[in-house]
């Protein structure tokens, strides 16, 4: 169902959100994009919590705190989570593509996929890792 998909992608957004505020104090040279990304994942949440509202049903909350996959306690371990997150809300909004055939929805989750993929793709840059590109963003790599 695309409610349950699109709560899945909405807590991913939370989570990234929560992601950026943390590593911003390991990333004062990127600052800047981190504070793009976060403004980017905000308002991808916002536009996701009205798509909710408006399909009758409550937006699930933030979390009040996330585990990265990694501790953070410096700048690659702060990318490594930026990258992660970047990852995580492509699975999501992937997974919200699956599950649709309404076309606004469809067109508001690639711009999501996309764009989530084009941020882990500069985080994976920014920490020196190659390929700093993935081929299909959102799929488990095995």
């Amino acid at each position: 169902m695309s409610v349950e998909s699109v709560q899945t992608a909405l807590g991913t957004e939370h989570a990234a959100l929560w992601t950026y505020g943390m590593v911003s104090a390991f990333l004062d040279d990127q600052a800047a994009a981190v504070s793009e990304g976060a403004n980017l994942h905000r308002a991808r949440r916002d536009t996701t919590e009205r798509w909710l509202r408006d399909h009758g049903a409550v937006p699930n909350p933030p979390a009040a705190a996330y585990l990265p996959p990694s501790p953070v306690s410096d700048a690659p371990s702060a990318l490594a989570a930026l990258v992660a997150v970047e990852q995580d809300t492509c699975a999501a909004w992937r997974g919200v593509l699956e599950r649709t055939d309404e076309a606004g929805l469809r067109a508001s989750a690639l711009e999501a996929l996309t764009t989530a993929a084009v941020r882990a793709t500069r985080w994976r840059k920014a920490a020196g890792t190659t390929p700093a590109s993935i081929t299909l963003p959102g799929v488990a790599s095995g």
